[in-house]
Protein backbone atom coordinates (compact mmCIF):
# COMPACT_ATOMS: atom_id res chain seq x y z
CA UNK A 1 0.00 0.00 0.00
CA UNK A 2 1.31 3.44 -0.89
CA UNK A 3 0.31 6.84 0.45
CA UNK A 4 -2.40 7.40 -2.19
CA UNK A 5 -3.98 4.02 -1.44
CA UNK A 6 -3.92 4.86 2.28
CA UNK A 7 -5.62 8.19 1.61
CA UNK A 8 -8.30 6.45 -0.48
CA UNK A 9 -8.92 3.92 2.29
CA UNK A 10 -9.23 6.63 4.95
CA UNK A 11 -11.52 8.72 2.73
CA UNK A 12 -13.79 5.71 2.20
CA UNK A 13 -13.81 4.53 5.83
CA UNK A 14 -14.43 8.01 7.28
CA UNK A 15 -16.71 9.27 4.50
CA UNK A 16 -14.34 12.15 3.74
CA UNK A 17 -13.25 13.67 0.48
CA UNK A 18 -9.85 12.50 -0.74
CA UNK A 19 -8.59 16.08 -0.26
CA UNK A 20 -9.63 16.09 3.42
CA UNK A 21 -8.14 12.64 3.99
CA UNK A 22 -4.88 13.77 2.32
CA UNK A 23 -4.70 16.82 4.61
CA UNK A 24 -5.23 14.58 7.64
CA UNK A 25 -2.54 12.10 6.58
CA UNK A 26 -0.10 14.89 5.72
CA UNK A 27 -0.77 16.57 9.07
CA UNK A 28 -0.20 13.30 10.96
CA UNK A 29 3.11 12.73 9.19
CA UNK A 30 4.25 16.34 9.71
CA UNK A 31 3.40 16.28 13.42
CA UNK A 32 5.18 12.95 13.99
CA UNK A 33 8.27 14.29 12.21
CA UNK A 34 8.20 17.53 14.21
CA UNK A 35 7.94 15.69 17.54
CA UNK A 36 10.64 13.12 16.77
CA UNK A 37 12.95 15.85 15.41
CA UNK A 38 12.52 17.68 18.73
CA UNK A 39 13.57 14.52 20.59
CA UNK A 40 10.08 13.55 21.78
CA UNK A 41 8.41 10.24 21.09
CA UNK A 42 4.92 9.79 19.66
CA UNK A 43 2.97 6.93 21.21
CA UNK A 44 -0.19 5.71 19.51
CA UNK A 45 -1.69 3.16 21.90
CA UNK A 46 -2.40 -0.10 20.10
CA UNK A 47 -0.30 0.89 17.09
CA UNK A 48 3.22 1.78 18.18
CA UNK A 49 5.76 4.38 19.18
CA UNK A 50 7.87 6.61 16.96
CA UNK A 51 11.09 7.91 18.49
CA UNK A 52 14.71 8.73 17.82
CA UNK A 53 17.98 7.09 18.76
CA UNK A 54 21.68 7.67 18.39
CA UNK A 55 24.09 5.73 16.21
CA UNK A 56 27.73 6.11 17.23
CA UNK A 57 30.49 6.98 14.79
CA UNK A 58 32.20 3.88 13.45
CA UNK A 59 34.63 2.58 10.91
CA UNK A 60 33.22 0.84 7.83
CA UNK A 61 34.65 -0.62 4.65
CA UNK A 62 34.15 0.46 1.08
CA UNK A 63 32.81 -2.77 -0.47
CA UNK A 64 34.39 -2.01 -3.83
CA UNK A 65 37.93 -1.27 -2.66
CA UNK A 66 38.02 -2.69 0.88
CA UNK A 67 39.35 0.66 2.08
CA UNK A 68 38.44 1.68 5.66
CA UNK A 69 36.13 4.69 5.84
CA UNK A 70 34.83 6.75 8.76
CA UNK A 71 31.07 6.83 9.19
CA UNK A 72 29.79 9.83 11.17
CA UNK A 73 27.53 9.55 14.20
CA UNK A 74 23.86 9.94 13.29
CA UNK A 75 20.43 10.33 14.78
CA UNK A 76 18.15 7.51 13.70
CA UNK A 77 14.38 7.09 13.62
CA UNK A 78 12.86 4.16 15.46
CA UNK A 79 9.41 2.60 15.36
CA UNK A 80 8.35 0.04 17.92
CA UNK A 81 5.12 -1.77 17.12
CA UNK A 82 2.52 -1.94 19.89
CA UNK A 83 1.16 -5.19 21.28
CA UNK A 84 -2.23 -4.89 19.55
CA UNK A 85 -0.51 -4.25 16.19
CA UNK A 86 1.83 -7.22 16.64
CA UNK A 87 -1.08 -9.45 17.67
CA UNK A 88 -3.14 -8.36 14.64
CA UNK A 89 -0.26 -9.11 12.29
CA UNK A 90 0.40 -12.49 13.92
CA UNK A 91 -3.28 -13.44 13.92
CA UNK A 92 -3.72 -13.58 17.70
CA UNK A 93 -7.30 -13.47 18.93
CA UNK A 94 -8.46 -10.89 21.46
CA UNK A 95 -9.18 -12.11 24.99
CA UNK A 96 -12.51 -11.12 26.53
Amino acid sequence: MNKNELIEGIATDCELSKAAAKRAVDSLIANVIKAVKKGDSVQLIGFGTFGSGKRAARTGRNPRTGEAIKIKAATTVKFTAGKAFKDAVNGAKKKK
